[in-house]
């Protein structure tokens, strides 16, 4: 994990209060708060889906109101949460194991606590068959979150680089004298705006048909019959001030991955 001369979050609060009031993304008006009809499963180590601190008991009676993450997401997608990757043996012995991807055509993971080895072999094999992956790796997290360090409820702030990002012929890399500072570039036609990215470079271009974008804070890849966007930073999904009006940048960002 990169070393940190402060709390980025604390730092960062200050540049996005002064970007809130003048830096906001339209409302969408291309009908994204319909209801979904394309599903994604998600697998993330960020308060994506549920709210950050909440209690078992007070998800059950359904007392906490959801992420404003997955509210922007779900404007879009129906989200199908996933804890792994690789197929589950089934509790009967004699039974067919459970395939957490299976069905699915898009999947997003993002800031994910680590992939197992079974986690890469069954991401690497469902891409190739023709699944459309966002992978989001950030080497330095800028968010503000209350578990400490530690704490398995925490987010992971820095990456877990997995071993199948290598066998698709790239490498992700971060500078820690990089200074704090929001930047914006696009992604596939849509904004993305970055803090702290890390930088991903081409290490192998037979393993697969790969092209750097965002100024290399992001690539796109062709895997087999799939489709594989990698983005090295989460800033995106850690600040709704980043995410525009309603997360409408949150949204083109997802459609430019996995549409």
């Amino acid at each position: 994990m990169p070393r940190r001369r402060s709390n980025p979050g604390h730092v960062l609060a200050a540049v996005l209060l002064a970007l809130a009031g003048c830096n906001q993304a339209p409302t969408d008006e291309t009908g994204a708060e319909k209801s979904p009809q394309q599903t994604v499963g998600l697998m993330t180590s960020l308060p994506l889906y549920w709210p950050e601190g909440a209690e078992l008991h007070e998800l059950a009676a359904g007392n906490t109101a959801p992420p404003w993450q997955r509210q922007a997401i779900e404007g879009r997608y129906a989200i199908v949460p996933l804890d792994t990757l690789s197929p589950i043996p089934a509790l009967p012995p004699d039974a067919a194991e459970v395939d957490p991807l299976a069905g699915l055509a898009r999947l997003a993971v993002i800031q994910p606590r680590g992939l197992s080895p079974a986690d890469n072999v069954a991401l690497d094999a469902w891409v190739r068959r023709g699944g459309r992956l966002l992978l989001v790796l950030d080497p330095a997290l800028t968010g503000d979150y209350d578990a400490p360090l530690g704490d398995p409820r925490r987010p992971v702030d820095g990456a877990l680089i997995p071993p199948v990002v290598a066998r698709w012929g790239l490498a992700i890399s971060f500078d820690e004298g990089h200074e704090l500072a929001v930047t914006t570039t696009t992604l596939a036609g849509a904004q993305l705006p970055l803090a702290l990215a890390g930088r991903i470079a081409i290490t192998d271009p037979r393993a697969a048909d790969c092209t750097r974008l965002a100024a290399g804070a992001a690539a796109s890849c062709r895997v087999g019959k799939g489709q594989v966007m990698v983005i090295a930073d989460a800033a995106l999904f850690e600040h709704p001030e980043l995410a525009g009006e309603g997360g409408v940048r949150l949204r083109e960002v997802l459609a430019a991955a996995l549409d």
